[in-house]
């Protein structure tokens, strides 16, 4: 399949942003490609080329492309650097310089899907010394043979900086209306990816099997199960209404959610964000087989740091010194853990997604033998405001967040949120009601001890409708010394010319981030707001919602992606529920 097709269909991708002609755009490429290259097809489109949970990273750096294009074009890399500081986009940039090609190519060899993807996959794999020129040499091949459009997306998704303004559940329209004529049977698609996490393969199985395939699908070890989500409460009172019944009162503890999987003695962590993380925790490889009852399984916890000598819970973030990898030995040590166990969502070949709570939970401590390092998260049956209440307290005086409710009789709906299951924070006291994690999009320098560092950022809610990152907040408090430095660190390869264009903001920051971090925040209040653009025009034609004395907690969620971010309708019903609290007040 010629390289070409995809790249034109890129390129009109990129020049809209309505869904109905992404979603038609998206049709015509997977009803043009071949059922063999459809999973290619659909990595390249997400800009990966495995998935996620894989952890092939391409890892190409800018300067290093830059070359690329020189060694291919003739053209100087003094040259091409300064076109690319006018223009701010290193694909247009390549595009352009390629239309000003000097050297000629006499044999060109065709740029074919399959070319393109293979060539970027040894790219991937390439390590060691020698590996940069390699790297080098096989762009600058791929470049040789290439049209400016074609040049144009093999360098965005080399640098991964593919923006097609199409989400996931954008791609899952598509494949069911190209392979089975129904948007509708899009939710069988759905189901599909949300045990697999994996949209190649499940385009694959619809390509060859159809929705039939789809409908056998089956959950698979070592595959990550997309994780449930929980809506929030800000009271008892609130929780109770939405239940209404007898339902479960999980503590809830701050650390860091994983999924375990297990088969006989191999033993592999992924984090809620479906990253493996298996390398932080050798001591939970070691030990964690030997208390779990059984020869294979899925299953979910939450990891703590503790206080060896008390047993006491420790913040979050002490975990987060198990990710340096030259003081991960030093960091087992000094900062020990549990694994506390709250679910079961495969055993010995059966999917436990479809069984309730209850029986789930039933299964789960029946499975788990507790030591020293596994554990079972507490849980109480409760009913009334006031047992929600005294499960609440008992959990805080423990040293955790608050509480998990969870309907007894629901199953576990992978990759969804809703009322099935809430959460119930220590914070339901303020008047926002809980934190919120959101993600850096822009930074202002600072002034007096911040010179020279981000003295306040920029942050912004998910749009899930969309897929943009509209504007909230600046947050320039609760950052100590230490955390604006490592906030340096971590945002220093984020930076962008110009703003990511699913930004959307009102106001120009001094530094422009790709959206990928997650900060967690507190705030006094949210608020109407005529610059913040979440929840725009949703209470009142243009304006949006902001929040009132953003404060920094001192949590930088590595363990999220961007997609796990508050969303904008997370924040209007906090809003609302705030706005509950003050009328109550007054009465």
């Amino acid at each position: 399949m010629d390289f070409a097709i995809i790249a034109e269909i890129f390129q009109k991708m990129e020049a809209t942003t309505k869904r109905t002609e992404l979603t038609s755009l998206l049709v015509e490429l997977i009803k043009n490609t071949p059922n063999e290259l459809i999973a290619k097809a659909v990595y390249l489109l997400q800009g990966i080329l495995k998935p996620s949970f894989e952890g092939l990273e391409l890892g190409i750096a800018e300067k290093l492309a830059i070359r690329a294009i020189a060694k291919s074009s003739g053209i100087s890399v003094k040259k091409i650097q300064n076109e690319y500081n006018i223009g701010g986009d290193l694909g247009e940039t390549a595009s352009n310089i390629l239309k000003l090609k000097t050297q000629t190519t006499f044999v060109a060899e065709p740029i074919t899907l399959e070319r393109v993807y293979e060539t970027l996959l040894k790219i991937a794999n390439l390590e060691g010394k020698g590996s940069q020129d390699l790297k080098i040499k096989y762009i600058s091949s791929l470049l040789n043979d290439a049209t400016p459009t074609e040049g144009k997306f093999v360098l965005k998704i080399l640098l991964g900086v593919l923006r097609l303004g199409i989400a996931e559940n954008t791609v899952m329209d598509a494949l069911a209306i190209a392979f089975t004529g129904k948007k509708e049977n899009r939710i069988q698609i759905e189901d599909a990816y949300n045990v697999s996490s994996d949209l190649g393969k499940v385009s694959e199985i619809i390509a060859n099997q159809g929705i039939d395939g789809i409908k056998k699908f089956k959950i698979a070890l070592f595959n990550p199960i997309r994780p449930m989500l929980a809506d929030r409460v800000i009271s008892e009172e609130e929780a109770v209404k939405k239940i209404s019944n007898k339902f479960a009162a999980e503590y809830k503890l701050d650390g860091e959610r994983v999924q375990i999987h297990k088969k006989d003695d191999k033993i592999i962590l992924f984090s809620r964000s479906l990253e493996k993380i298996t390398q932080y925790y050798p001591d939970i490889v070691e030990n964690v087989g030997k208390s779990l009852n059984t020869k294979e399984g899925i299953f979910e916890a939450e990891i703590v740091a503790i206080n060896e000598n008390t047993g006491e819970f420790l913040p979050f973030q002490e975990l987060m010194h198990r990710r340096r990898k030259n003081k991960l030995e030093k960091a087992v040590q000094e900062y020990p853990i549990t694994v506390n166990f709250f679910d079961v969502l495969y055993l010995n070949g059966e999917n436990c997604l479809v069984l309730p709570y209850q029986q789930r939970r039933k299964i789960i401590e029946e499975i788990v033998s507790e030591d020293k390092l596994s554990k079972l998260i507490p849980m109480t049956i409760v009913e009334t405001e006031n047992d929600v209440r005294d499960v609440l307290e008992n959990s805080i005086n423990s040293g955790c967040e608050g509480l998990m409710l969870k309907v007894l009789d629901a199953p576990y709906r992978a990759g969804m949120r809703g009322s099935n299951w809430l959460k119930l924070k220590r914070e339901y006291r303020n008047e926002l009601g809980d934190s919120l994690d959101l993600v850096v999009v822009g930074a202002f320098f600072g002034r007096g001890r911040r010179t020279g560092k981000y003295g306040t950022l920029l942050l912004a809610t998910y749009n899930i409708t969309n897929d943009t990152f509209p504007t909230i907040c600046k947050v320039g408090t609760g950052f100590t010394d230490d955390s604006l430095d490592q906030l340096y660190q971590i945002l220093s390869n984020k930076v962008i010319l110009k703003k990511n264009p699913k930004v959307s903001s009102e106001m120009e920051a001094d530094v422009w981030f790709e959206p990928e971090l997650v900060i967690e925040v507190v705030a006094s209040e949210i608020t109407l707001s005529p610059i913040h653009k979440t929840a725009l025009n949703i209470i009142r034609k243009g304006t949006g919602l902001a929040l009132r004395f953003p404060k920094f907690t001192g949590k930088i969620r590595m363990e999220k992606s961007t997609e796990d971010a508050s969303t904008d309708e997370e924040v209007l019903s906090l809003y609302k529920g705030q706005l509950k609290v003050e009328k109550n007040r007054l009465f």
